[in-house]
């Protein structure tokens, strides 16, 4: 199956943050079965909140995008033109810019979406939890 991870599910299983179900594990803990996506949009995200001081994380945002892909083995998505075409059609039920870039992303890459928002559930995308 295909993932794409919420930026707060990324922080949360970094964290190991009892407020992620603990049945996520298989899903996470296992890249070759699974492939997690996690979006420049979130890294994005976690670089503007770490600047602005109201997220720490260990290292520098390099080192935390790069121990993704080699500790945990999760893909980073890019940001590409169908993204932003998809972003370009979708209702603004959500005022978050981050998420509706995430949301666009998971439809287009027809990935199962790993959050607990709940906004999320007005768009066409399928969400686990």
């Amino acid at each position: 199956m295909r993932y794409l991870l919420d930026t707060h599910t990324l922080l949360w299983w970094r964290k190991d943050d009892r407020r992620l179900p603990h049945r996520l594990d298989k899903i996470l803990g296992d890249p070759i079965k699974n492939e997690v996506l996690v979006s420049m949009v979130s890294l994005w995200e976690i670089t503007i909140k770490h600047a602005l001081g109201k997220l720490k994380i260990d290292g520098s945002v390099g080192e935390f995008a790069e121990s993704l892909r080699a500790v945990q083995g999760f893909q980073i998505l890019p940001v590409e033109v169908p993204h932003l075409s998809r972003l370009a059609t979708l209702p603004a039920h959500h005022g978050d810019p981050f998420d509706r870039l995430l949301i666009a992303q998971a439809i287009e890459e027809r990935a199962t979406a790993i959050t607990n928002d709940r906004n999320w559930k007005m768009y066409p995308v399928k969400i686990r939890w």
